[in-house]
């Protein structure tokens, strides 16, 4: 018998554990610097389960700024009060990010937020609606995922619809191709819509400081440890005007 050493491959190592509340691997993390907010509305996000994207997705980053928000990962919900978890006086109340898009010329190009009638037009009186908005509800998944979302809940076409106007791209930048221009990520979506609702411009600074925060240090892990970045596919566009409106969050 030899009393040479056996050589053994290196074990390899052990991945890091996630953390339990963004549920993105630690390295990855930055929970110790989201403070929550006060907000009057409360947020929902629907999540599709096929959304996996841990590394550069901001869903629940998004809802741990606000001490009432709800994430739900699935496909459909009987009514918003079972998918909120809580009773829903009147969901016309409740804004939604709509799949598709008015007319261009006949939006304000001051205005952030816009409320559309069922028929997609631009609604009269937009003041009182959107000062009347008690909470939103995000949609956060690719544009096909958001879209059998929202065939597979039919409440949500009692719910007030809106659509945003951003002065500026996306911060993802070259780490996530969107299917248009005006696509933003899920916290991006929340900041605008929670800040212009609220009036509190604050709330949108807040989101986008902690979401330039999570991409810094997506960019600092990406050198030491690649294998925890994987880059998603580019998301295909749609060849309807309502593209994937990355409020990643349609309707």
């Amino acid at each position: 018998m030899s009393d040479q050493p056996h050589d053994h491959p290196p074990l390899a190592a052990e991945p890091p554990p996630d953390c339990p509340r963004c549920q993105k691997p630690l390295p990855l993390c930055i929970c110790d610097s989201v403070t929550p907010l006060e907000s009057r509305l409360g947020l929902l996000i629907l999540q599709h389960p096929q959304e996996q994207d841990r590394a550069l997705g901001t869903a629940r980053l998004a809802a741990q700024h606000f001490k009432n928000a709800v994430v739900k990962v699935g496909l459909s919900w009987p009514s918003l009060a079972k998918a909120l978890g809580r009773p829903v006086d009147d969901p016309s109340r409740w804004a939604i990010l709509y799949l598709g898009s008015a007319k261009a010329a006949d939006l304000d190009p001051d205005s952030e937020v816009v409320a559309l009638t069922r028929k997609g037009e631009v609604a009269e009186n937009q003041r009182g609606i959107l000062k009347s908005i008690e909470g939103v509800i995000l949609l956060d998944g690719t544009w096909s995922q958001a879209k059998a979302l929202w065939w597979r809940n039919p409440w949500m076409l009692k719910c007030q619809r809106v659509i945003l106007g951003p002065r500026r791209p996306s911060r993802y930048g070259h780490l996530r191709r969107e299917p248009r221009k005006d696509g933003l990520s899920t916290i991006e979506a929340a900041g605008m819509l929670m800040a212009a609702l609220d009036r509190r411009p604050e709330i949108a600074t807040a989101l986008e400081a902690s979401f330039e925060r999570m991409l810094v240090r997506y960019r600092e892990v990406e050198k030491a440890q690649p294998e925890l970045t994987p880059r998603p596919k580019p998301r295909r566009p749609h060849p309807s005007r309502g593209g994937k409106r990355r409020g990643r969050a349609s309707p």
